[in-house]
């Protein structure tokens, strides 16, 4: 395939989820790195209106990244399907597609305690998010890596 072939480039039957797919990991990535930085901001004086806008941002991350991956996992449904035939899954597509789930799971879940903490002003936001976020962006991480692996980028596929 031609790289500046946009015909095969947009109707390969993956081509979707390889492009969609990174929306939701960079903005995961962000919004986690956003929270930790309105921690951070948090703890020094005079820095409460960073350490505002800094969550913000991390809310308005983390829920565009919540709401792009259910496209992006539809996307991969559909690569799997089209791909393999619906196939039974195994190995690394088993493990991917798992993985996937988790990682999904885990940034609704961020998602949902800064929502919940945004409802309600004068609640803080629970100091165990953080392993949350940490644990979506792991998972996100490994994720990723064996998608490179299916997709012949980390060799392989």
């Amino acid at each position: 395939m031609h790289p500046f072939d946009l015909k095969a480039a947009l109707l390969a039957r993956h081509a979707q989820h390889v492009v969609l797919i990174h929306f939701p990991i960079a903005l995961a990535l962000a919004g986690v790195a956003f929270d930790v930085a309105a921690q951070w901001a948090r703890r020094r004086a005079g820095r409460a209106t960073l350490a505002a806008a800094l969550a913000t941002a991390s809310y308005y991350d983390l829920a565009v990244a919540a709401a792009s991956s259910l496209p992006a996992a539809a996307t991969g449904l559909l690569a799997w399907q089209l791909q393999l035939a619906g196939q039974k899954l195994r190995g690394v597509l088993l493990l991917h597609l798992g993985l996937a789930g988790a990682a999904s799971a885990a940034i609704w879940l961020a998602w949902w305690l800064h929502f919940r903490a945004r409802r309600a002003p004068g609640r803080p936001l629970p100091a165990w998010r953080l392993g949350v976020e940490l644990l979506a962006v792991a998972l996100i991480t490994l994720t990723g890596h064996l998608g490179g692996f299916l997709s012949g980028v980390n060799g392989g596929g």
